[in-house]
């Protein structure tokens, strides 16, 4: 049992891992890829909480933002290989930061192709999340080893 806990949790890490790597590969100057898609997204989503709060939306440096989640999936991802509640909830952050502002599928119209795109990819973030809080339950639900304390011996006389 406990290999093949040890292999599940080695592949679900793997596609932050794997995700993070391709990231920090891909930094460059500029932050890549990654900042390039995350630009828009994050000042629409900037925007949206200033109008709702009603304070100004903070400037931020998006190749920070794009580290910090790189840091976040590898980090996490590297800890929860072995087993670690801390690196569950580290992935659990960075689900739960990212998963509204990249797949931003309430922004489209439902009769465009880009719309059933972002939903299947929110869908899919969400069931890693769920995951990540199924294996934190699961690891909290189980009891801690208790050494077993000898009984004391009779004494004959």
């Amino acid at each position: 049992m406990g290999f093949f806990s040890f292999l599940g949790r080695v592949l679900f890490a793997a596609f932050f891992i794997l995700s993070a790597w391709q990231t920090y590969n891909e930094f460059g100057v500029d932050g890549g890829p990654a900042a390039q898609e995350l630009k828009p997204k994050l000042k629409v989503a900037l925007l949206h909480i200033s109008s709702k709060f009603g304070i100004a939306a903070p400037e931020v440096d998006i190749k920070r933002v794009v580290a910090t989640i790189t840091a976040l999936k590898g980090l996490g991802g590297l800890l929860f290989v072995f087993g670690s509640s801390f690196g569950a909830y580290l992935l659990l952050l960075q689900l739960a930061i990212t998963t509204p502002i990249l797949y931003d599928f309430y922004n489209y119209d439902p009769t465009k192709p880009k719309f059933e795109i972002l939903l299947n990819d929110f869908a899919q973030s969400m069931a890693l999340f769920g995951a990540m809080l199924f294996f934190i339950g699961m690891k909290n639900s189980i009891p801690r080893r208790q050494l077993k304390k000898k009984a004391p011996k009779t004494k004959t006389t």
